[in-house]
């Protein structure tokens, strides 16, 4: 009775449930009314996904079997990177239910990225209220929101259990090993399987600097026992998690050495894909944020917000035209019809070329309080949190700072596996608020005339800097680089591209150029007026929380009032921001997302009234894009790991039908892979009379050393009688005799991991397969016996079929899926057991102390 009494007096239960339901009513609050309706985004990623996976989630529903191979896209490749679901993973997925409250889509993820941060912060021993705004800065910091209304759900994810994990870190270093250790495997386990290896890739650097943190500052108490045992336990921790997800890493790993994200390619000559252990840096440092940029943290539209906005299913481009002030140029006259409609090409962002769909905001208030956290907060975990913040930044400026890019790259193991460097600016984004948090429990802590006296300074100077920056903004946008950009230049080019093919004449590509001073001042008049608009916000942002604080150090406010009014203002400034890249207008009704994602059309139409045999479609148009993939056996597609050899193949002999001229491709090529329709630029599907089926004979194996000479061999061999394969082969597929007249081979079954075929040949002889050959996982047998599969032209399997009438089946069951699966179970089943035992001690041990009556 008397510990029932002491739990609901527990001011700080109470707190932590008050937090839980005021998070649960901004994720609720912030997707209304979609989430209530059942309203979808659809997102390009999703949309992806959807193609991809189409043909395993029909095979699945049909047969209750899970297929680990897809013909959908690149004319085969494993799913280990387009479905990575895995039978052991359906023992830890109701987690994310119960992190998510379960809260309707999406309002449950912003729900898990602000419960993770806050039990973060709560194991880091801080109040309750803090917890709360730390949670919320951390969970409404733009980019969360940005990369929702992308589709980028795994990364999301794995976001959102990462703070958790580093709380079993902290927990695990202040002595409580058991439920530290149980907590850093459950997050990293659940981390990990969120199947984002960048993003957790990132967060070892984070984890890094709070174990060196925790290593120094245990030298200093001189306490390293402690420190040790911690150490050994999270070591311990980490196996665990890494071993509960052993199916999708190592299947995964092992991929990677086959795709152009982690194999290079063999090839010597021109047209090989890069020959560098990992990406080009070309393509590693695409997306990389400008130097100016990094003020975005502060001022969201410092370089104009967004190139796009996710609405309606589709994506609506954010021009200059689009502004109210740009029309009131064009009815004031300051503009003619034909220079407004100008600014309809020219993009409100005006930062790097490669556009964004928003800006990596973390709220100006939680700025000025993690400068307040720089000078104030004490001990080696803030040096970390600062350096981890430096560094985020300038690793972010990708292209914009080469020489620690190239650093990187050249010295950091794994780090060219990545692109995109600009979202490490990620770890920026965990700091920064957590600094922040950090620095808000000191001003909070103790009576208001203790803190004032003692953080008065630095308080004044990191406010003031902040403001200063606002304010610079203001009077002077300018600052904060030109308003002309790369991007614009490009769009001004093909402008003027257009305008030339269309005949105009000089004087008219004056008008419509750059070069204008009406255009120009247009631009910079616009532009101007968004980084004054938005310094103004957040100088009045920074001002307000400024002012709260006085008025708490001068005893005006109570420390209730204050916290409520710094929260509310970091939660009504994310909230209006995040708002303008995702809000109702992104979604649309649940059955139109489904219907009409991949409308049939009359071409889809023409080419599945053919149901004669398994065969595949080349779209030039949409080589690269994902729709083909939905409905059809695809020679292109959209995935950022395709197999290095398809790449290769690609770049050497497909080219041609990308840029529309196929008569300069190698219809052998095409032949071979079986792709029976093509779709010329007109959109008409071709029905091609020389596509060589799903099997055939070949008179002959001319062997050859080396990848440049297998490709070469391309050109010249006629594929339907001679194949070319390396001479590691040989012992593999021998020396095929010439097919006799009656020598056949045809497909009598299919699915996507699993094809069987009838074969009939007089002598034997090597069969080649319009197949994609894969170095693991495939099994072939004649006749339920073993055979061996071989690789010719390239690309495609071949199997020596001895003579006579035979059954010839090929099934994709990797050994290793099973094996994984079963290490991954008993892992998982000893975290639920730490857990258990983290729960249920403390609790046996307050029983055992309690007094005896």
């Amino acid at each position: 009775m008397q510990s029932s009494d002491k739990l609901l007096k527990n001011r700080t239960l109470w707190g932590v449930i008050a937090s839980v339901l005021i998070m649960a009513a901004v994720a609720f609050f912030y997707f209304y009314p979609d989430d209530v309706q059942g309203n979808v985004l659809r997102q390009h990623d999703i949309q992806q996904g959807m193609a991809n996976g189409q043909e395993a989630k029909a095979y699945f529903e049909a047969t209750g079997e899970t297929s680990r191979w897809t013909n959908s896209l690149f004319s085969g490749m494993p799913t280990f990177q387009i479905a990575p679901d895995y039978p052991s993973n359906h023992l830890f997925h109701w987690i994310d239910s119960v992190m998510g409250l379960g809260l309707p889509h999406p309002a449950n993820l912003l729900m898990m990225m602000m419960l993770g941060f806050f039990i973060l912060l709560m194991a880091m021993k801080m109040r309750w209220y803090v917890a709360l705004i730390g949670a919320i800065g951390y969970g409404l910091s733009s980019y969360f929101i940005i990369i929702i209304g992308a589709g980028h759900i795994w990364k999301f994810v794995t976001l959102a259990y990462v703070p958790p994990t580093i709380a079993g870190i902290v927990l695990c270093y202040r002595g409580r090993y058991l439920a530290g250790g149980a907590l850093a495997a459950l997050f990293a386990m659940l981390q990990i399987s969120s199947n984002h290896v960048q993003m957790t890739y990132y967060f070892l650097f984070v984890i890094a600097g709070f174990v060196i943190a925790y290593l120094i500052k245990a030298l200093r108490d001189k306490n390293m026992r402690r420190c040790g045992i911690a150490t050994g336990v999270l070591a311990i921790a980490a196996v665990l998690a890494v071993t509960a997800n052993l199916p999708s890493l190592y299947n995964t790993y092992s991929y990677s050495k086959e795709t152009i994200r982690g194999g290079h390619s063999e090839l010597t000559q021109p047209g090989a894909s890069s020959s560098s252990d990992g990406l080009d840096r070309d393509y590693i440092t695409q997306y990389s944020y400008g130097t100016s940029e990094t003020f975005t943290l502060l001022i969201p539209n410092v370089k104009g917000g967004a190139t796009a906005k996710p609405e309606k299913g589709g994506m609506t481009s954010m021009s200059l035209g689009a502004l109210p002030q740009a029309r009131e140029l064009a009815q004031n006259g300051t503009l003619s019809p034909g220079e407004a409609q100008y600014l309809d090409y020219i993009s409100q962002y005006f930062g790097e070329p490669e556009g964004t769909n928003g800006p990596v905001y973390v709220g100006a208030l939680i700025v000025a309080l993690f400068l307040v956290g720089c000078a104030i907060v004490r001990g080696p975990l803030k040096w970390a949190l600062v350096a981890l913040t430096i560094l985020s930044l300038l690793l972010a400026l990708g292209r914009n700072c080469m020489w620690l890019t190239d650093m990187m790259i050249d010295y950091m193991p794994m780090y060219s596996k990545f692109r995109t460097v600009e979202s490490i600016l990620v770890i920026a984004e965990f700091t920064m608020p957590l600094l922040a948090a950090m620095a808000l429990q000191e001003l909070l802590s103790g009576t208001p005339a203790e803190a004032w006296t003692l953080y008065k300074r630095p308080v004044l100077w990191s406010f003031g800097i902040v403001l200063a920056l606002c304010l610079i903004g203001i009077v002077m946008p300018g600052f904060y680089g030109s308003v002309i950009s790369d991007g614009d230049r490009q769009i001004d080019a093909m402008i003027q591209q257009s305008l030339a093919s269309q005949g105009a004449d000089g004087a008219m590509l004056q008008q419509l150029s750059l070069n204008n001073p009406r255009i120009y001042s247009a631009i910079e008049h616009l532009r101007h007026n968004m980084v004054e608009s938005d310094s103004m916000r957040s100088f009045l942002i920074v001002a307000a929380g400024f002012g709260i604080l006085m008025l708490y150090f001068r005893q005006k406010l109570s420390l209730g009032i204050a916290a409520a009014g710094i929260g509310i203002i970091v939660l009504g400034d994310l909230f209006m921001v995040n708002k303008r890249y995702l809000d109702t207008e992104s979604f649309v009704p649940k059955a139109l997302s489904r219907g009409e994602v991949f409308p049939l059309t009359d071409t889809d139409r023409a080419i599945l009234a053919d149901t004669t045999s398994h065969y595949r479609v080349l779209n030039m148009p949409q080589f690269w894009q994902p729709g083909p993939s939905y409905r059809h056996k695809a020679i292109g597609g959209y995935h950022a790991a395709k197999l290095t050899r398809y790449q290769d193949l690609i770049e050497r002999h497909l080219t041609p039908f990308l840029h529309g001229t196929p008569s300069d491709g190698d219809w052998n090529v095409v032949n071979m892979l079986n792709a029976r329709y093509v779709v010329d630029y007109s959109g008409q599907p071709i029905f091609n009379e020389e596509a060589m089926g799903n099997a055939w004979f070949v008179d002959k194996v001319q062997y050859v050393d080396g990848a440049d000479a297998e490709m070469a061999a391309i050109d010249i061999i006629a594929p339907d009688s001679v194949a070319v394969a390396d001479s590691r082969f040989r012992d593999i597929l021998g020396a095929s005799a010439p097919k006799s007249a009656g020598d056949t081979i045809y497909l009598t079954s299919y699915a996507p991991n699993r094809l069987t075929y009838h074969a009939r040949t007089a002598h034997g002889g090597v069969a080649t397969f319009s197949e994609v050959y894969f170095p693991w996982g495939w099994q072939a047998e004649i006749d339920g016996q073993p055979a061996q599969i071989g690789r010719v032209n390239y690309l495609l399997r071949a199997i020596d079929i001895p003579a006579g009438t035979h059954t010839v089946t090929m099934r994709f069951d990797p050994q290793s899926l099973r094996t994984t699966t079963a290490a991954a179970r008993v892992a998982i089943i000893l975290i639920y057991i730490a857990l258990a035992a983290a729960i249920a001690v403390p609790v046996a041990m307050s029983k055992k102390r309690k007094p005896q009556s």
